[in-house]
């Protein structure tokens, strides 16, 4: 099974090159609505973007952000006004404001309705503790819409920012920080950041770039000024995105291998290895000869009877936007589970804490929703299946995540029907092709 690439990855790597010294070339870049939307925004700002080939673009970076720090907008320019639609992608909502500040002229940011709920404060209290100018409808309540007013530069410096909701909003302020005059000193002031993968990540891309950064102590980072390296290079696979397939040879008892598994790699999905053993799993990792990838297998547990068994995982901390795939098999496992240190899915696409619970619940299932977990009480084991759980049309909420939970319990459950499974397209447009031809066994799902 082939999985495109990381959503994750591809607006972390548009969003440097817009920024960088010089164009860059990006393969395997994700085709998703999400890595769309970020494609206009930066286009609208002034990037340019080509597609050179299949998953393949080019980058002609920002007029005014890619100058480098220190350097004034040209003279004599006119200020413009910008549009930028963010759907509901989280990262072109929060990381494009900072961008947008280096760009002379207002750009207005709006979305859809559902996104007009997304936390959007830490990221907007940042950017006026660095004299950038923010307006609009949303500002009130740290929401969309909201008006940015770049000037052509920002001077950075040392600002403290609660991303306790989000580890996008230090990612966010961290990737335009190289073009900042000073810099910048970023120092997270709340509890833990949540998904802290996401922001090493970040760390990562931005070091790959060239750019320097300090993350020696924890829940400070230190980004110095200077020019973002022009990128060559290929988008790694999205590891979060291979969890519904991963998911199904769990709750079917088969067996799935998903190539270009990369060795080493910052991605919260890397998890699988260790999160699909709770469930019986058996996981093998077979590297390639370049030893930059391999192979990932993962084959579900049967009973003595041959039929799937998925075991009880118990206590599993911190699975972030893995969660819902986790809570479907959770939902399906014959013991008790629980998701814990969850509560920043609340702030996601939709509450995915309550609608995992409310569709849990539709089927039959027991569930219980605290402020940051879920607890499933579990079916009693394979036999229990058709008793314990129900079909129903499932709901999705505009959430990808939440039609791919339907999609992992509808092999198990007879009658689950998923509303808007188009959904998906957010971060995996061809879905429900890949998903018919991995269940049916027509061809590899390449």
């Amino acid at each position: 099974m082939r999985v495109p690439g990381s959503k994750s990855l591809t607006n972390r790597y548009l969003v440097l090159a817009a920024l960088a010294e010089g164009p860059s070339v990006l393969r395997g870049v994700l085709d998703s609505r999400d890595s769309r939307l970020m494609i206009q925004a930066l286009t609208a700002l002034g990037a340019t973007v080509e597609h050179t080939g299949p998953g393949t673009v080019r980058v002609t970076p920002l007029p005014h952000g890619g100058a480098g720090p220190g350097t004034p907008a040209p003279a004599g320019a006119a200020p413009a006004g910008h549009t930028v639609d963010c759907g509901l992608a989280g990262t072109v909502m929060r990381f494009v404001p900072p961008v947008a500040a280096l760009v002379p002229g207002a750009t207005h940011f709006t979305g859809d309705e559902a996104a007009l709920a997304r936390p959007m404060r830490p990221v907007l209290a940042a950017l006026a503790a660095l004299g950038v100018a923010v307006d609009g409808a949303g500002t009130a309540g740290g929401t969309l819409p909201f008006t940015v007013h770049g000037t052509g530069s920002v001077e950075g410096g040392r600002i403290e920012v609660d991303a306790s909701g989000s580890s996008q909003f230090v990612s966010a302020l961290l990737l335009a920080a190289p073009r900042f005059r000073q810099g910048l000193h970023l120092v997270h002031t709340g509890e833990a950041v949540p998904s802290p993968e996401h922001v090493a990540m970040t760390v990562t891309v931005l070091r790959r770039c060239g750019v320097e950064v300090d993350d020696s102590i924890p829940g400070q980072w230190r980004v110095s000024p200077g020019p973002v390296r022009a990128l060559d290079l290929a988008v790694e696979p999205d590891l979060s995105n291979a969890g519904p397939f991963l998911a199904a040879a769990v709750v079917t008892g088969g067996e799935v291998s998903v190539p270009d598994w990369p060795a080493a790699t910052t991605q919260i999905g890397d998890r699988w290895r260790t999160i699909l053993p709770a469930f019986g799993a058996t996981v093998d990792f077979a590297p390639a000869p370049d030893g930059h990838t391999g192979t990932l297998t993962v084959t579900g547990a049967l009973t003595e009877a041959g039929h799937p068994r998925i075991a009880a995982p118990g206590e599993l901390p911190d699975t972030g936007e893995l969660a819902p795939t986790a809570a479907a098999l959770c939902l399906l496992a014959e013991g008790p589970g629980r998701l814990t240190r969850i509560g920043q899915l609340r702030g996601h696409e939709t509450d995915r804490l309550t609608a995992l619970a409310a569709e849990a619940r539709r089927m039959g299932g027991q569930v219980e929703e605290g402020p940051d977990y879920l607890a499933f009480h579990g079916t009693g084991g394979p036999a229990a299946h058709p008793s314990a759980l129900h079909g129903a049309t499932l709901q999705t909420y505009h959430d990808h995540r939440m039609a791919t939970f339907a999609a992992v319990v509808g092999l198990a459950v007879p009658g689950v029907l998923v509303r808007d499974v188009g959904t998906t397209a957010k971060t995996m447009p061809d879905f429900p092709q890949l998903w018919t031809r991995l269940v049916t066994g027509d061809g590899d799902g390449a």
